[in-house]
């Protein structure tokens, strides 16, 4: 099992699939959350372990493992699976004596779960966030970061993987991002966010290589470590701006909020789409749902009618013992 697993990876997943870092990392992540997970289970280290101890109710049990016990959504669980599954096709292809493990396994469904509408900010409420982090170096780096996330609808992924080189000077200030899938896209700056990055950039070194957004060692900022000193910054702006009381807040938020003011600024939801890198525009409907002043527009188109609904009256004994519940 265990050479079977590392061809999985290195034949499979790099050469032949050619997936990206980021998934290889999600994948591998998963099955050492599986391997210590079977090793608490029966004992055996993970180098020992047999596709006969990877059963469907193994799965199962560790699948329940990921939602009781390290808190994860139901979302999270199913990318998880995802894995899993694509590891089971591997092993049903190149292990036909394990075929009916594998099919048992594949049989483990997704699991639904709420589709939450999404957050975003207002202007204002942008504006307070920004205007709370602190006059040091990490502060002013962190405003550059939130604002940049803010002006290009970035993932935070993205705007973390970026480097000197990815910065294009002439003939106008452009940024380069490396999406999801390996798509990249090519977006201007406003001059305010450009004249800020070019005052971050020089306390950077000056290598094309250099991360534009790093720690004091030098070493990319990683998610948590952003999402930490964002949630610091919220406690800070909440003073001056009291609707981020309580908010949940991320780095991706910055993103909703760009697509929310661009369409509610009219800009055409596929020019949004484009903006922010997503497969097709239907992702990008998700923003419709949350626009208010699109919905009280639509709502007034419709006429008003003249009518009173009547007030329903229980007249048999049967049905108002039932109504009584």
């Amino acid at each position: 099992m265990p050479e079977l697993l590392q061809d999985f990876f290195t034949q499979r997943l790099e050469r032949q699939r050619h997936l990206s870092p980021h998934t290889i990392a999600s994948y591998r992540d998963t099955f050492r959350l599986l391997l210590r997970f079977i090793e608490q289970r029966t004992g055996r280290e993970p180098a020992p372990q047999q596709l006969t101890h990877w059963e469907a109710p193994a799965l199962l049990a560790f699948l329940d493992y990921l939602e009781q016990q390290r808190d994860c959504q139901p979302c999270s669980r199913n990318v998880r699976l995802a894995a899993l599954r694509s590891f089971l096709r591997y092993v049903a292809q190149q292990e036909p004596s394990a075929l009916a493990l594998a099919q048992r396994g594949l049989a483990i469904p997704m699991k639904r779960h709420d589709h939450h509408v999404l957050g975003y900010l207002t202007p204002l409420e942008v504006e307070a966030i920004l205007a709370a982090t602190h006059a040091t170096e990490s502060g002013r780096r962190d405003h550059c970061l939130f604002h940049l996330l803010y002006q290009t609808g970035a993932r935070i992924s993205e705007a973390l993987n970026l480097q000197r080189q990815d910065v294009l000077w002439q003939p106008r200030v452009e940024v380069q991002l490396q999406g999801k899938g390996r798509k990249q896209r090519t977006l201007p700056l406003n001059s305010a966010v450009a004249a800020e990055l070019k005052t971050h950039l020089r306390r950077r070194p000056s290598e094309p290589t250099a991360w534009i957004f790093a720690n004091r060692w030098g070493e990319a900022l990683t998610r948590s470590g952003v999402q930490k000193r964002l949630a610091r910054t919220v406690q800070n702006a909440v003073r001056q701006c009291p609707s981020l009381k309580g908010r949940s807040i991320s780095p991706h938020t910055f993103r909703h909020a760009c697509a929310m003011h661009m369409l509610q600024a009219d800009v055409d939801i596929t020019l949004i789409a484009l903006f922010l890198g997503h497969e097709s525009p239907c992702t990008t409907h998700q923003y419709i749902e949350l626009d208010m002043q699109l919905k009280e527009q639509c709502l007034k188109k419709l006429p008003t009618l003249k009518t009173k609904a009547h007030r329903f009256k229980v007249s048999d004994r049967l049905l108002a013992f039932l109504k009584n519940l």
